[in-house]
């Protein structure tokens, strides 16, 4: 969990300093973890677990999609 909370504080940093791109992938993969984690434990409802996921799936897609020069 660290590792994932340490992922988006990277991923936040690097979108400051317009390296969005890679900022944007490393915040969706950290999200992931973070909801996967959580989905084990069922700390959270069923909508939660399924939004956070497809929010983070979202991310991923248009990071990846974005421009070279972004």
């Amino acid at each position: 969990m660290r590792l994932a909370y340490l992922t988006i504080a990277l991923g936040f940093l690097a979108g400051v300093f317009s390296y969005v791109r890679l900022g944007s992938i490393a915040i969706a993969i950290g999200m992931s973890v973070i909801t996967l984690a959580h989905w084990e434990s069922g700390k959270s409802g069923k909508i939660e677990r399924y939004l956070a996921l497809g929010i983070a799936l979202a991310l991923f897609t248009v990071a990846i999609s974005l421009p070279r020069g972004l």
